[in-house]
């Protein structure tokens, strides 16, 4: 029996893919509740590449790996593999809200289709809050920065940066720059 679960992520594909093939991200989504996590993540994502990740409680009372083999891939499209015996198929589709991130994998037998929807369903919803929190730090950050090289360039501009300390702890962005300048002018 097939089960197909969805999702829609309010961010472009190119940030949905990245999050979704990404080892560093699979490690902060991919868990169905906040008492588990993934502990390691690993993806060579290519026909034949593997992929795996160790999920574990975090009291350490259980765990398990997850790996397999793509199959497919279409950049910013699909994903299929296989893993044990059975098959997933991942889908990336654009829409006017966003992308809608669809699975549909084969169920097991050990645990109640039910609760295998359940399951993957809670594990991709913390994706796509995953994705969409990242983009929103970053748009934050973009906006603090732009707030800052503007200041620069006009010393009574507003939004103007409430004191040097904000523009000091983005010393190591990639436009720090404008903050140093606005701390030069004050």
């Amino acid at each position: 029996m097939k089960i197909t679960i969805e999702t829609t992520v309010n961010a472009p594909v190119e940030a949905v893919w990245k999050a979704w093939t990404t080892p560093s991200d699979i490690m902060q989504w991919n868990a169905a509740s906040d008492d588990w996590h993934t502990t390691r993540a690993a993806v060579d994502l290519r026909v034949g590449g593997a992929f795996s990740s160790r999920m574990e409680a975090k009291d350490g009372s259980f765990g398990f790996d997850f790996a397999g083999t793509y199959t497919r891939v279409v950049e910013h499209e699909l994903i299929e593999s296989s893993f044990g015996d059975r098959q997933l198929l991942v889908e990336f589709l654009p829409g006017p809200d966003g992308v809608v991130v669809r699975e549909t994998f084969e169920a097991e037998e050990t645990h109640s289709v039910e609760q295998q929807r359940q399951g993957w369903q809670a594990i991709l919803d913390r994706f796509a809050r995953h994705v969409e929190s990242k983009r929103r730090s970053g748009s934050d950050t973009f906006r603090l920065l732009f707030g800052a090289a503007r200041t620069a360039l006009n010393p009574l501009a507003e939004p103007r940066p409430a004191s040097a300390t904000a523009c000091i702890a983005l010393t190591d962005a990639p436009r720090a720059g404008a903050c140093r300048l606005w701390r030069s002018a004050t």
